[in-house]
This record gives structure tokens, sequence and C-alpha cells, in this order.
């Protein structure tokens, strides 16, 4: 299977982890990760405004690229994948936004959100399947008690993005399990980190920090693993305790099937 793949900014510097695992388990799995040639960085929040057109042109140039190679749209970052998706469910749905973004982009088939956003964790379930993974790990993650940590952006607003049940998500807890390793639900898995607010409210950001590690403490967590670099600032460089490890899912995905860090 090949994608076009769309990396973000981010994944270029602070999450070159979150990138590279990606691509090295791809490969063992036999998926086909095509990064866009020349793509622009997505903004990092969906644009709220309903004249704001200007911000969205990037996202609609990559899900451009994609519909002309004939390939769905792969993503990593969750605030990525949020942008994306929510820019591309414009484009299929609110006709003055299209007709606006088809105008400035002169496009010569104007594009309508034919293109679809699939997120690395639904590959992974979706198209190669949990039990094929299992079938693939040649180091089994057992007796590690691993927390998903999904926040905000993958899973709201559920209708747009459809990725999971907002209020009770298992995507990660089924993706930990064909690892080896042991899920461990706790109250504030789906819980804002504050990741966008850190800059205004450092101490805020904290305490939203400290209750989620908290919580995932008290479940029995000796692990989180999370797709956001965002999540990943807050529930590192924002935690006061710093005593609760947290991974990319990627890495972890990578140690099980037996890619080492000099991969």
């Amino acid at each position: 299977m090949v994608y076009s793949y769309y990396p973000g900014c981010t994944l270029k510097s602070k999450a070159v982890d979150l990138d590279m695992g990606a691509r090295k388990a791809a490969e063992a799995l036999g998926i086909t990760m095509v990064e866009i040639p020349e793509w622009q960085c997505c903004g990092g929040v969906y644009p709220m405004a309903k004249d704001e057109v200007a911000t969205k042109l990037s996202s609609v140039r990559a899900l451009e690229y994609a519909k002309e190679q004939g390939q769905d749209l792969l993503t990593l970052c969750s605030a990525c994948h949020h942008v994306l998706k929510r820019v591309n469910n414009d484009m299929a749905n609110d006709a003055e936004i299209r007709d606006k973004v088809n105008r400035y982009m002169a496009l010569e088939e104007p594009y309508a959100g034919e293109t679809k956003v699939i997120h690395y964790l639904e590959m992974l379930r979706d198209v190669v399947g949990f039990d094929k993974i299992k079938e693939a790990v040649k180091n089994p993650l057992t007796d590690r008690k691993i927390g998903a940590f999904y926040g905000c952006l993958l899973l709201r607003p559920s209708k747009t993005m459809q990725f999971d049940n907002p209020e009770n998500p298992s995507i990660i807890e089924d993706f930990i399990t064909a690892l080896g390793a042991t899920p461990v639900k706790y109250p504030l898995r789906n819980e804002c980190c504050g990741g966008y607010i850190t800059m205004e409210n450092k101490d805020l950001a904290k305490a939203k920090v400290a209750n989620i590690v908290n919580s995932a403490k008290d479940a029995g967590c000796d692990a989180l693993i999370t797709a956001c670099p965002l999540c990943m600032y807050n529930l590192t460089q924002n935690n006061d305790a710093a005593d609760l490890p947290v991974y990319y899912f990627t890495e972890l995905l990578c140690e099980a099937l037996g890619i080492g860090k000099e991969d």
C-alpha cells in the first residue's frame, strides 16, 4: 500500500523520533510512505473564522497533491491530522469556502474534499490490522503497563474526526495489546494537556499535566505513549515530577518489531 505522506514541521525538528519510527515500522510492515514534495506548514491550529481562507491553502495543496496521485493522505502528528481532516471536511461540505479556495488557487480541476485523510494509527488498525502486527512482533513488550494519552486533537470534534469514540476510545489500547504489553485505562487519558495555553499560562498547563500524570500513575501505568508532539512537550517539559516516561507510539512499535535505535 502506497500513501502520500504529510509529515509537518515538528516531525522535522523536535519530533524526529515520531517520524523516523513511523517510516521504519511502515517499511517493515510493507507500507510505502511517499513524502509530499514541497509541503507547507498546516498552521498547527484549525482556523475557526468562517471567512478565513488563506491559512487553509497549504492543507488544500497537500490534499490536492494526494488526489492527483490517486492516494490517501497519511498523517502522523495529531495537530496536522486535525487541521488537514477539518479543512478537507470544509472543502467537501462548505460550498462558500470551497468556492473561495478553488478560485484563489486557480486549479484546473476544482478540489472538493475527494482525498481520504488517514492517521497512521488508523492505517495500522484498518489496513495492516492489529492481528498482523501481533504476528510481526519480535520483541513483545511483556510485563509493561502502558497508558495511552489521546489528548484533544485526534478525537474532537468527533463528527468530523471520526477517529474513535471521543469519550471512551480504544484504538491505542488495542495497539498496545498488539505489541504484547498491558494497556492501562485511566480517567484522564483523553483530556486536554493544556498544550495551546502553555505560552500564555504555564502554571495552568503544569497543573493540567500534573492531574494527567497522577491519574496515570494511580492507575498503575509504567509509561505513557502519545501521537502528539505538543502533548509530548507538555507531558515532559511541563511536568515537574517527570517520573513517568513518555514515548511516541512509533518508538514502542519499532522496539516491538525489533527495529533498534541505531536504525
